[in-house]
């Protein structure tokens, strides 16, 4: 972990440098957060928090940075917001931002920075999610301190947040079957008993719900896959059904 580490360190001092005493703070959620990091199959979860809009030069100065480290982390790369600090206390939902990256938008900048900075702004549901972990769980690497810094989000709010996360499950499972067997597996500790996990610790925590064996041999096939890299291997159709099933208890509970 000491190469997270230096990227982080890294982070945090390319964005004092660009951002200067607009940043109000750098923190960290995630997997990284809560401990439970896998490189094969985790992404780098940073929220940045600002005082007044970031300008177009500096968005640019700003991604190319990121795109740089994007380039030293791990295969599933950096996912990151800004946002300003007026949106976190009180929480504003859905939340506006100032500028976001993930691997998946890369080839985006890469091809077109100029439209991507332009139109990468806007609200996101997402954000109540990830201030959900922040606000509970999350890592402050510079700056105020969480609490000063952030309100907890509403109840409703998020469980907005993570319904939408899930709400296609049926569909999503077959091209990403591990990950949205854990997904509803925290989002049911949510909604059963309010519990704030990653998916992880989703998965475990289901172990311990679950009465039909069929269900928890799948989330131990996704947990061991999580761990180790190697894909889970069940029928589309058995897929389906535990989506449907979890579904079902999160939309009753």
């Amino acid at each position: 972990m000491s190469e997270i580490k230096e990227l982080l360190d890294d982070f945090v001092l390319n964005s004092k440098n660009i951002l200067y005493d607009n940043l109000i703070g750098i923190y960290l959620h995630g997997s990284l957060a809560m401990e439970c990091f896998n490189e094969r199959k985790s992404d780098i979860d940073l929220l940045v928090v600002v005082k007044n809009d970031v300008s177009r030069e500096i968005k640019r100065r700003y991604m190319d940075m990121v795109v740089a480290l994007n380039n030293k982390a791990p295969s599933k790369g950096i996912e990151l917001s800004i946002v300003k600090e007026t949106v976190c206390k009180p929480f504003v939902y859905p939340t506006p931002f100032e500028l976001h990256f993930s691997a998946a938008h890369l080839n985006w900048y890469l091809s077109n920075p100029e439209d991507y900075i332009e139109k990468m702004n806007g609200t996101d549901k997402d954000l109540a999610a990830h201030f959900t972990i922040i606000y509970h769980r999350g890592k402050t690497l510079y700056g105020k301190e969480i609490k000063s810094v952030f309100s907890e989000v509403r109840d409703r709010d998020y469980i907005d947040s993570i319904w939408l996360d899930v709400k296609n499950a049926k569909e999503d499972i077959i091209d990403d079957t591990m990950y949205i067997i854990l997904n509803l597996c925290r989002v049911l500790a949510y909604k059963k008993e309010r519990l704030i996990l990653s998916k992880q610790e989703g998965g475990k925590w289901a172990l311990r719900l679950l009465a039909e064996p069929q269900y928890k041999k799948m989330v131990l096939l996704a947990l061991e896959e999580y761990k180790t890299g190697n894909a889970m291997s069940i029928t589309q159709a058995d897929a389906v059904r535990f989506a449907e099933y979890m579904l079902k208890h999160i939309s009753d509970e």
